[in-house]
């Protein structure tokens, strides 16, 4: 069979065709993809927005899981054809974020399938430091979705999340809808709000309070369900200037906003409302190891409803028709391209 790879060449335009892939380097990894799912990311590549920082042609692709198919040299304690997982960040190991411990915001990260070529090819080479194991009895399919988990987790982690919490989730897209989910493994009563009806009813079908805020009163609604306190804690994961002007408004005393999506200019936010409640805002990007390790066991333990999530398993010849129907707003939640 051809090795075969997806290229995109400029603003809507994908090509998927034979390719020969390079042999791993020292201190790198090959692995032959099994899955890669199609974020929001990719998305923004595919619609032009990201030209400046690709370098084209561009092979896009980060949620993946598959195995390793070689191993470059100074590496060890690999081996061929064991699962694996990638956490596609390369930090620079010298900045002060890096020094720190906190490598996942180093101030000259590259992301794998960004500012590198991705996962939506037949073999894939990564940093050593990059792959995480994967028991053998993970399910590949599921484990495609443990990048988009991962930061779920981060999210949660972050946002402190305690049994009990009454948690609003704004934006019920893919990493919303994980984050409602995480936040109910850990014992949190939550509520998602999303304008989106395909969205509102997959939320609901998984057992979620839901609310359409174009059509009904989310402050109100908030304060009917928390007997006026407000929310522990609020994810903005929209990234609309409507959720950026509410988000403090849900919140309690000394709660939290967690600020998950990409604005790509400054919103109107409510200050005052911070003051006058001693709110916390939080911003959270990407994840940690440990946001990882998490997200692997809760896909081994298959504590998620990820089949619930997983629209659609297309081939790779169809992943340029799967971004055109994702720009357009098709009833998908997550599509994997098996690659």
């Amino acid at each position: 069979m051809q090795d075969t790879a997806a290229f995109y060449t400029g603003k809507k335009d994908i090509a998927v065709t034979g390719y020969t892939p390079d042999p791993p380097k020292p201190y790198e990894v090959q692995v032959r993809p099994a899955f890669s799912g199609i974020c929001g990311t990719d998305l923004h590549i595919f619609n032009g927005a990201m030209d400046q920082r690709v370098e084209l042609p561009h092979i896009m692709g980060h949620e993946m899981s598959g195995a390793v198919s070689a191993i470059g040299e100074n590496v060890a304690d690999l081996e061929i054809g064991q699962p694996v997982t990638v956490m596609p960040l390369a930090p620079c190991g010298k900045c002060r974020a890096c020094v720190d411990g906190l490598s996942h915001i180093c101030y000259h990260l590259q992301f794998l399938g960004i500012d590198t070529p991705g996962s939506f090819q037949s073999y894939w080479n990564v940093p050593a430091h990059s792959i995480h194991l994967l028991p053998r009895t993970a399910s590949l399919s599921h484990a495609a979705l443990i990048e988009p988990i991962a930061v779920a987790c981060h999210d949660v982690r972050l946002g402190e999340v305690q049994e009990g919490d009454k948690v609003v989730v704004l934006g019920c897209g893919p990493i919303g809808m994980l984050i409602a989910l995480v936040a109910k493994e850990n014992g949190a009563e939550v509520v998602v709000s999303e304008i989106n009806r395909f969205r509102l009813d997959l939320a609901s079908s998984l057992g979620f309070n839901v609310i359409n805020p174009t059509e009904d009163d989310l402050i109100q609604y908030v304060n009917n369900w928390t007997d006026g306190s407000g929310a522990d804690r609020v994810f903005e994961v929209s990234g609309s200037t409507a959720g950026a002007e509410v988000m403090t408004d849900l919140v309690c005393v000394r709660g939290a906003v967690v600020v998950v999506a990409i604005f790509g200019q400054p919103p109107p936010v409510d200050l005052f409302r911070c003051f006058w409640r001693e709110i916390k805002i939080i911003g959270v990007r990407v994840y940690e190891t440990c946001d990882f390790s998490q997200a692997i066991r809760l896909v081994d333990e298959g504590s998620l409803p990820l089949d619930k999530l997983i629209s659609d398993i297309r081939p790779m010849h169809k992943l340029p028709e799967s971004f055109r129907e994702m720009s357009e707003g098709a009833d998908l939640m997550k599509v994997l391209i098996e690659v």
